[in-house]
């Protein structure tokens, strides 16, 4: 936004109701892409503005017709125009992602949380772990801003938990995340390429949200995808490389009667191409049930 159109939004714009309409409008007119935690134009909108004058992000109705200060109009306008100049997504803008009722602090060392295992960790992955006290150890596998690991955490209560991941600067903000939650005495933060560092270590619980995107899908992501850290995207021609590994090594790794859990994004058909003879279980979450696979320590190839 130049400098005139700025100043005519700032001295026109008076309640939350006009600025939800406008910055509607201009996500609009940008054609941005959603997918880090809003799904639409009217959803992002909603966020960004209650999160930036200090309001309840779940209640907008209230508050639409509350008029704002001036210096509350230029800083509402301000992460508009950043959102649709940028193209950042929400989640680095305000530096908070959700994860159902759970918030994550992050930024652009980490791929923003937005993983079906969470869906699945709520439910303490039942019926697949029948006793979620017995759970004694954790790896989560790539685990960026350390979301999964904490979810983890509260799920099995008895569990200590390994996070490994190879970026440096995303265990510095698992870190943050980690103590914010007061679980420095059960989550371990390893730096380590999958399992190279992991050793003898061996668990009744493997998560992964691996990179998994093809190279052709990597070429044609929308701008906003292309501010994450390339490591947690891509993988290889066909999406598959990190979890080729993580297939092979991770029988190494669970306890007698462990369960490996990976998220793969598209890549169900050439998953299953690659290993015709893998009994996988495809685990139903909110998109459907081709996202997320189960496999039992005996069953892995």
């Amino acid at each position: 936004m130049d400098i005139n159109h700025f100043s005519e939004a700032s001295t026109t714009l008076k309640t939350v109701r006009d600025c939800f309409r406008f910055a509607i409008s201009r996500f609009t007119e940008a054609k941005l892409f959603f997918g880090h935690g809003s799904e639409n134009a009217l959803d992002e909108a909603a966020y960004l503005i209650l999160h930036t004058l200090h309001l309840p992000i779940d209640q907008l109705d209230p508050f639409l017709d509350a008029r704002l200060t001036q210096s509350e109009i230029y800083s509402v306008l301000n992460i508009i125009e950043k959102r649709v100049v940028q193209r950042l997504p929400a989640a680095y803008l305000t530096q908070q992602a959700w994860l159902g009722e759970h918030s994550f602090f992050v930024d652009e060392r980490v791929i923003v949380p937005r993983s079906f295992i969470a869906e699945l960790l709520r439910e303490r992955l039942f019926p697949w772990i029948e006793d979620a006290e017995q759970v004694n150890s954790v790896l989560d596998m790539c685990t960026g801003s350390g979301c999964l690991a904490i979810l983890a955490a509260e799920a099995f209560p008895h569990a200590i938990i390994d996070a490994i991941d190879l970026s440096p600067d995303a265990l510095d903000v698992a870190q943050y995340n980690v103590t914010d939650y007061g679980l420095d005495e059960r989550i371990e933060l390893i730096e380590s390429n999958l399992f190279e560092k992991v050793q003898d270590r061996r668990y009744d619980l493997i998560i992964s949200n691996p990179p998994y995107v093809d190279a052709p899908s990597v070429a044609a992501l929308p701008q906003e995808y292309k501010h994450e850290p390339k490591l947690a995207l891509g993988s290889g021609t066909d999406g598959l490389d990190a979890t080729r590994i993580i297939l092979q090594q991770a029988g190494e790794h669970l306890t007698e009667n462990g369960i490996l859990v990976v998220e793969i994004g598209h890549n169900r058909d050439a998953l299953e191409a690659a290993y015709p003879d893998v009994p996988f279980t495809w685990l139903d979450v909110t998109a459907g049930g081709e996202f997320v696979f189960l496999l039992h320590k005996n069953d892995l190839p």
